[in-house]
């Protein structure tokens, strides 16, 4: 494993140091001041109903689960 010191800055990340690779390399990026993280939004069980998600889904052609399955995959 390897620390490199960097900036992050209107949505990029860029690193102080060259660091040579012929590969992609995973990372993980650990900011080091206190920054507020968006809030999730939450499903209102109150406000939510099975008829408007079925309007909702008539015209949607593919596979709910598949995307459902793709978009929590696209997360980890």
């Amino acid at each position: 494993m390897l620390t490199v010191k960097g900036v992050y800055k209107d949505g990029k990340v860029i690193i102080k140091e060259e660091i040579k690779t012929d590969k992609p390399l995973n990372v993980m990026v650990t900011f080091l001041e206190e920054v507020k993280a968006p809030g999730k939004k939450k499903l209102e069980i109150n406000k939510f109903s099975f008829k408007i998600a079925k309007k909702l889904l008539e015209s949607y052609k593919g596979s709910l689960s598949d995307a459902i399955i793709e978009e929590r995959r696209s997360t980890v």
